[in-house]
């Protein structure tokens, strides 16, 4: 696979800013400083190429090293080559600068230097000249930390130009770029990875992504997006390796060994770290900006400046003198004495990777915390570690627990099959209980699990060990759907004091994920606040708790619609360890909820590229799986992709397990979502109607609202649905969500039955009154379409507010991407194409006359197709066309928006 050449992104405000230094009338130019690779030249280039050539004279150069000692080496490219002889210095200036406004014939003179810090004196001075001159500006790049020309200095010492320095690139700027160098895809969470590594330099990016190729560890998946399937450390191509190498630059021993002891010992105290090398050594690594000292605590710690330094110099590290250092960081934290709860976790690593004896308690200890940070990979390892050092039945469960989270449930049931033997306890049996059935209901998909565990826990004395199987019974009955079993069990574990924290927090986000289904956000909220006020007290235990929370409380915040809650979590510690630690279940159930945000918010495209991501870090575990095809199902049927939303439905009811039947009402709106995207809206209205008699049923209010709003959205308020009363009637849709509004907490409920209200009533002006509560709430798509209904309805009744209307739908579509629904698509006047070409036109300021003249058509027909324009979209003029216009589906269904 080659890289392609990429177009420029990001950098818009420094972009901005380096083109109004050299256009506008204030200031001489612009100084640009930064780090070696993080963009300096490219965007010195694209803003000279934005120069119009008939105003501007651009002289394009650069420093170089070969030049440095030559008198106006820097410039030689710019400079004319007949110079006249027996010159002064002044002269010799005077002379160029003529030269250059003779070359400019009026145009303004624009020179762009790349690495100034590297021009000749003579170069610099002349710089300095120009700088001077009238109708001159100077765009310069320097590098941070280099030593520059005096003259160049000068430039922003006296004022004469702008300075900037330019940051690392952002993240979400990476993310474009990468794709950008791909010309495809790459998954959020690769991206993120590789982002960390370069630290927003541009050229380590591109040097990363190369390597990553030669050694093929980009991987498309059947998503089309691409993986980087290395962990570490990263793959290093020689031109990788050269970079990094002249970045560090040559060490003297000392130096080379404060930098060894911090690769394999980061991060690591100074005190520790000065212990052990020489202090003037620490200090000239800092100085030199290897190592950065960071305040944790009480304790000072020392760390590499960049990533890539560490994974260079572990790989030019000899595995002999890699071994001894491991060794001595052991034996210098040992005689330090354990301070920190990872020390344990550190020295235990440093021991198996040095082959120094070790023991199967402390192995255990340290695995355990591993798993903790959700660091699946090095969990395994070390409890691989102590099951081989005869770590026996506390090993074998801890291995097979995480082996669980690893995907490889297989391998879980066999070394719980040899464990077995050594169950001498209610307490061993209580635990190899709960991960055997949590290994073959969530990892094998086997039903008869719930069954077997609840006549196994019956055997039980031990109040703890039953009451934990339990807990685990009642979870996975909340997710076969049985309800009231679910709840009965959760509360007589809560009920007895001998439960453990772990068992007993399960059990509550077993009752919170329920209450948030039935409606009752406050009771969940409060019962998952709980929960995650005493992690710390329950992690060494269950850490995959953590799971079972974040999905009682994604639960509750996505049908609360409460967006910037689901945007802390995604953000929060949790995310970024379940990323770097490879914990699946925890990165892939984020990323749906990251979808579901956008999707709320019209970033439909946004949504897509976040379920995908989900669907291909779950493409190995049926939990998940069903619920990530399926959000992505419903981006694609938003983005008016019809077959791949179609082809997404179908891989979600193949991943779909029946364990995970808790899941059923989002997979079953997305289902909705696709068959309108295709066109059958009584399908999808039939879809719905049977989701919202199962939910009734069911007694899941709070799923139950967003069902019967999505039959709101499709125009069906005034549907009737359920069973008829006595009198022989039955409920509306909008009844319905107004009889809810009295069971199911939150703001949301009540909004979207005042919007069903406004849809029976075809009531333009509620209609927009519930769009602004909606946009309030950053639910952009829900504002949209209700905008879209107001506006149909206020051109029916020829109201002076549908202009108002128009307007304020063409700015919510702007924050949307490409969306296509039913609302924003139904009802909406149909322009031939011929009446939207000139429309277009007129809207853009043209005058019929010259309208007429590029269609070759007479004036009389322009007007005339205009005036059927301003009567189908409900326009008085021109000064009314555009936002109405922008409101408008496009001829492939989406808004132009």
């Amino acid at each position: 696979m080659a890289m392609p050449l990429w177009n420029f992104v990001g950098r818009s405000a420094e972009l901005d800013r380096l083109t109004a230094a050299a256009t506008n009338s204030r200031g001489r130019g612009v100084i640009l400083r930064g780090d070696a690779g993080i963009g300096k030249s490219r965007l010195l280039r694209e803003a000279v190429k934005l120069l119009p050539q008939d105003r501007y004279a651009v002289w394009r150069t650069s420093g170089n090293i070969a030049t440095s000692g030559l008198p106006f080496g820097g410039l030689a490219q710019v400079l004319p080559a007949d110079q006249p002889a027996g010159l002064t210095g002044a002269g010799v200036l005077r002379w160029a600068l003529d030269a250059l406004h003779q070359q400019a014939a009026g145009r303004t003179i624009v020179l762009a230097i790349d690495d100034a810090h590297l021009l000749d004196q003579s170069s610099a001075a002349l710089v300095y000249l120009i700088a001077h001159a009238e109708n001159a500006k100077v765009l310069c790049t320097v590098r941070s930390g280099e030593e520059i020309p005096s003259s160049i200095r000068a430039l922003w010492r006296d004022d004469l130009v702008e300075h900037i320095d330019l940051p690392p690139m952002g993240l979400p700027e990476a993310h474009r770029l990468l794709n950008e160098m791909l010309g495809g895809q790459l998954d959020r969470i690769s991206a993120d990875r590789l982002y960390r590594y370069a630290q927003g330099n541009a050229l380590m990016l591109r040097e990363l992504v190369l390597a990553a190729m030669t050694g093929n560890e980009l991987v498309e998946s059947e998503f089309g997006t691409w993986t980087w399937t290395r962990t570490a450390p990263v793959a290093m191509a020689p031109s990788l390796e050269q970079l990094i190498d002249t970045r560090i630059g040559a060490l003297s021993p000392g130096v080379g060994r404060v930098l060894e002891l911090v690769a394999f010992g980061e991060p690591i105290g100074l005190k520790l770290l000065q212990k052990a090398t020489d202090e003037a050594d620490v200090d000239t690594a800092m100085e030199r900006g290897l190592i950065r000292e960071r305040r944790d605590d009480r304790r000072t710690d020392v760390r590499l400046a960049h990533p890539l330094y560490g994974d260079l110099v572990r790989k030019k590290c000899p595995a002999t003198r890699a071994r001894r250092l491991k060794e001595e960081l052991a034996d210098l934290f040992e005689q330090a004495g354990k301070k920190r709860r990872d020390d344990l976790l550190r020295l235990t690593v440093w021991r198996l990777d040095s082959d120094t004896p070790q023991d199967a308690v402390l192995l255990i200890h340290a695995a355990g915390q591993a798993f903790g940070r959700f660091d699946v990979p090095l969990a395994s390892r070390l409890a691989q570690a102590a099951l081989d050092n005869g770590g026996g039945f506390d090993a074998a469960e801890l291995l097979a627990t995480i082996l669980m989270f690893n995907d490889q449930p297989d391998k879980a049931i066999s070394i719980l099959d040899v464990a077995a033997e050594e169950i001498d306890s209610d307490q061993r049996r209580g635990r190899w209980l709960t991960v055997r059935g949590m290994v073959t209901y969530w990892g094998l998909s086997q039903q008869s699990t719930v069954k077997e565990i609840s006549a196994a826990a019956e055997q039980l004395t031990d109040p703890p060990a039953r009451a934990r199987v339990r807990a685990f019974e009642a979870i996975m009955r909340l997710h076969q759907l049985d309800f009231a079993e679910a709840l009965r069990l959760s509360r007589a574990v809560l009920d007895r004091p001998a439960a453990t924290l772990a068992a007993r927090g399960l059990a509550r986000c077993t009752i919170a994920h329920l209450q948030a289904a039935r409606g009752e956000l406050l009771h969940s909220g409060r019962a998952v606040a709980g929960v995650e006020a005493e992690a710390a007290l329950w992690r060494n235990d269950m850490p995959y708790l953590q799971l079972a929370l974040e999905l009682a409380r994604g639960t509750r915040l996505a049908l609360a619609g409460d967006l910037h809650g689901i945007d802390a979590i995604v953000a929060a510690e949790f995310a970024d360890l379940a990323v770097a630690g490879d914990f699946r279940l925890g990165s892939g159930y984020l990323s749906i909820l990251r979808a579901q945000a956008a999707r709320l918010r019209g970033r439909t495209a946004e949504a897509f590229r976040s379920s995908t991501d989900a669907c291909a870090v779950l493409a190995t575990s049926p939990v998940f799986a069903g619920l990530a095809h399926a959000e992505r199902a419903h981006a694609a049927a938003l983005c008016g992709d019809t077959a791949t939303a179609i082809d997404a439905m179908g891989a979600s009811d193949r991943a779909h397990t029946p364990g995970m039947a808790i899941l059923y009402p989002w997979r079953e709106q997305a289902r909705a979502a696709v068959l309108a995207a295709t066109g059958d809206l009584d399908g999808a209205a039939a879809n719905l109607g049977k989701l919202v008699e199962q939910l009734r049923e069911h007694r899941l209010g709070g799923h139950e609202v967003l069902a019967l709003h999505d039959l709101v959205r499709l125009d069906r308020a005034d549907r009737e649905i359920g069973r008829a009363t006595r009198e022989g009637r039955r409920q509306t849709v909008a009844n319905r969500l107004t009889e809810l509004t009295e069971t199911v907490e939150g703001a949301l409920p009540p909004l979207l039955a005042r919007h069903g209200r406004a849809v029976v009533a075809r009531s333009g002006d509620d209609l927009l009154t519930v769009a602004a509560s909606f946009e309030e709430l950053e639910l952009t798509l829900f504002a949209a379409e209700a905008t879209a209904m107001a506006v149909a309805r206020l051109r029916e009744a020829k109201s002076p507010r549908a202009h108002e209307a128009t307007v304020r739908l063409s700015a919510l579509l702007e924050r949307c991407e490409d969306v296509r629904t039913p609302a924003l698509t139904a009802e909406q006047p149909a322009l031939t194409d011929r009446e939207r070409q000139i429309a277009r036109l007129a809207a853009g300021g043209i005058p019929s006359r010259n309208i007429a003249e590029q269609l070759y058509i007479s004036t009389r027909t322009v007007e005339n197709h205009l005036q059927r324009v301003y009567t189908k979209l409900g326009v008085t003029g021109r000064g009314e066309l555009w936002p109405a216009l922008r409101a408008l589906p496009d001829h492939d269904g989406k808004t132009t928006g």
